[in-house]
């Protein structure tokens, strides 16, 4: 096959280059205002709160979004919201090949395209008068959540050092954003019924994202690392040779989901990052359950107002899992990432087991609230370790697709955790639902840290700019 180009075509790739140059050139020359820094963690923060808010609100009124629509299946109808929900999976599949787009044309449209597109399926849901209208919603949701261009811009705009530090005090303000929820969910839903009001509280969050994205369209840059990397792709070498000769080969380099996938799994350090990544999402149904668990276990407690107490340990929910959170950015860059690996998972385990058996027994609502939120924030501070590793493991041109590749191995321990949680749910009814998360929970962190102890090398301190990936070989 002849794959040799016209001059015309090789003028205009050419000019089409010279032209990219040009404009990273200047973004890389122009200066940043004073307090740049400060607008853009403010920035990152507000749009972290509305990621999570929409990871987190169908969680947090999981029991009464299940009853509302699944009224007709009684005490199974959190299993066949689990069931309807998990056909959304191939929406966030989809997710992963739109990802690795980013290290191709830049960070900031995709930080701003995703905060819009996260803000519009709250709004859809907010609208949604069925169970068709809250499915497509869902499934908006399940495609940009995934994507987290924010936490590539912290990685990418953060001083080495403090890396971890920044990144968890952001994440502590998105994580006290999502105590919006419970308050919204005691207002609203006392005030128009659980049919209703549930609805109403994506309302507000939805809104927010929106003002949000405008308002990095107008006032974030593009992150220096990617200008860097982009530039040094683009000047690797004669560009005539590279555009008969290579054209095709040396762009697959500038990112690419399988891409991506070739990279690690030739390298030793990102290789076994996915492996303990898979390993430990195998208690992933207990973090899209724990409200489930609350509410069915003080309802077994017999206390007097089962459904407030839930709403009173939901309030506290958020400050557990935010401190749960910002602890584990401080151990990072203290002790290293693997340390913090150690004592995000063993915070985890103390959570769950405090929230279970404290719903079950009737304890303090606030109490168990608490340690629910340190279980939840403890389970996706683990995830985040390992998610900082595999960025700071990765080179630049591949950093964005190699975190976004992590979700296809990842998603070998969501699949075995949602299929099993979610037939117990279904077989067992809901009140078991606590039981059996814990045995998928347990066995998968403590064979996730053996793994990552064995195999993994430390990253602490790596330089995000020059990091080639090999390192570890």
């Amino acid at each position: 096959m002849n794959t040799a180009m016209t001059p015309e075509k090789i003028a205009r790739i050419q000019a089409k280059r010279e032209k990219e140059i040009s404009k990273l050139e200047r973004e890389k020359a122009k200066p940043k205002k004073n307090l740049y820094f400060v607008y853009l963690v403010f920035i990152i923060a507000l749009i972290y709160a509305t990621d999570e808010i929409a990871s987190q609100i169908g969680m947090l009124m999981k029991s009464e979004i299940a009853a509302d629509l699944f009224a007709k299946h009684g005490d199974s109808s959190v299993g066949m919201l689990d069931l309807v929900s998990s056909l959304a999976i191939p929406f966030q599949a989809a997710g992963l090949l739109y990802r690795p787009l980013a290290d191709r044309w830049g960070r900031k449209k995709f930080l701003i395209i995703n905060t819009f597109g996260m803000s519009f399926a709250l709004l859809l849901i907010f609208l949604s008068g069925n169970l068709v209208l809250y499915f497509l919603g869902a499934c908006l949701v399940q495609f940009f959540i995934p994507h987290d261009m924010h936490v590539v811009y912290i990685m990418e705009s953060s001083p080495s050092k403090h890396r971890a530090r920044i990144y968890s005090v952001i994440k502590f303000f998105a994580n006290m954003g999502v105590m919006l929820v419970p308050l919204l969910r005691r207002w609203l839903i006392s005030a128009a019924g659980d049919s209703y009001g549930w609805r109403m509280v994506y309302f507000i969050p939805a809104v927010v994202g929106l003002v949000v994205s405008f308002i990095a369209l107008l006032g974030a840059r593009e992150t220096p690392s990617f200008v860097e990397s982009r530039l040094n792709y683009l000047k690797m070498s004669d560009e005539e040779r590279a555009l008969l000769e290579k054209n095709k080969a040396a762009e697959s380099e500038q990112g690419g989901l399988f891409a991506a996938l070739k990279f690690a799994i030739s390298h030793k350090q990102l290789r076994w990052l996915y492996i303990v990544s898979a390993i430990a999402n195998i208690g992933f149904y207990a973090s899209i359950n724990f409200e489930p668990i609350l509410t069915y276990g003080y309802q077994d407690s017999g206390i007097p107002s089962p459904a407030e107490a839930v709403t009173t340990a939901l309030v506290l929910f958020p400050i557990g899992s935010a401190l749960a959170q910002v602890l584990m950015g401080f151990i990072c860059d203290w002790k290293g990432r693997k340390f913090a690996a150690i004592v995000t998972a063993f915070n985890c385990l103390v959570g769950f087991l405090g929230f279970t058996i404290g719903a079950k027994n009737g304890f303090n609502p606030s109490v168990a609230g608490f340690l629910c939120g340190v279980f939840v924030g403890s389970y996706y501070s683990l995830n985040d370790v390992l998610i900082m590793m595999i960025g700071e493991s990765a080179p630049t041109n591949l950093r964005s697709s190699a975190i976004s590749a992590q979700y296809i191995v990842t998603a070998v321990g969501f699949g075995v955790s949602l299929g099993i949680g979610t037939l117990c749910a279904i077989r067992l009814g809901n009140s078991l639902i606590g039981t059996a998360t814990l045995c998928m929970l347990v066995p998968g962190f403590v064979s996730a840290l053996v793994v990552l102890f064995k195999n993994v090398g430390e990253t602490k301190g790596i330089n995000m700019d020059t990091v080639t990936g090999t390192e570890w070989d």
